[in-house]
């Protein structure tokens, strides 16, 4: 859990690092926040807890609250984008092989069936669950959703997923109670997000169709963004 680590002592190795780079400081942060929603390959960074320390930082005058937040939200929103982009150019290209070292097609389907239970609103709802938030825009774009409806599902989950976490980290990450039980509340804040992946993940090895993932197909995504209305 060193990503961990890394988070829970972050204000330790950020606040030199403020004094020495300023303002390549909230470069850093955009470009994590932007990697981790724009890339299916990169799911692995940190997410939910950079944003809640961010605003702790933040909170705590180590960083500027407008600055950082407008910075996080753009590159949460950007990063979907791209990602969907990516899945609308190559995403086809993914079933070509079937033992691909990049994409998971695991996910793929469980993002698939995610969109095939809430339609649209996965993309709002993913943004809260590690993992699968990097593969919805991209499985968004392998289905050819709308633009304009996937950017207003981008745009609302976006502003939600930043706003929650880095304010919560603001206005919260100062008090006793969080401030001397800092790594608790962090790792608190790991495993509620990853609640919803672990629980799919119990359904689908008690479910007796586990086949399903294996013969998921790009046909089977066109379908059900039709079936959804999420495409002509």
């Amino acid at each position: 859990m060193e990503i961990v680590q890394y988070l829970v002592h972050f204000e330790k190795y950020i606040t030199p690092l403020i004094g020495q780079f300023g303002g390549l400081i909230y470069f850093a942060l955009f470009v994590i926040i932007f990697a981790e929603t724009g890339f299916v390959v990169t799911p692995f960074l940190p997410g939910d807890s950079l944003l809640f320390v961010v605003g702790t930082l933040a909170g705590n005058g180590y960083l500027n609250i407008w600055t950082v937040y407008i910075l996080m939200l753009v590159a949460a929103i950007l990063g979907n984008t791209l990602n969907y982009y990516l899945g609308y150019k190559i995403g086809h290209k993914v079933f070509a092989k079937e033992n691909s070292k990049l994409f998971n097609k695991q996910y793929l389907e469980k993002t698939r069936a995610f969109y095939a239970k809430h339609g649209g609103k996965t993309i709002i709802l993913t943004r809260f669950m590690p993992i699968i938030r990097s593969f919805a825009p991209f499985v968004a774009g392998m289905g050819s959703m709308h633009y304009k409806t996937f950017m207003v599902y981008n745009v609302i989950g976006g502003f939600l997923w930043v706003t929650i976490l880095t304010f919560a980290g603001y206005f919260f990450g100062g008090m006793p109670l969080i401030k001397n039980n800092f790594e608790i509340a962090i790792f608190a804040i790991v495993i509620i997000s990853v609640v919803p992946a672990i629980f799919e993940y119990v359904k689908h090895k008690m479910s007796p169709s586990k086949e399903k993932v294996a013969t998921t197909t790009f046909n089977e995504i066109d379908k059900t963004f039709k079936k959804e209305h999420l495409k002509d």
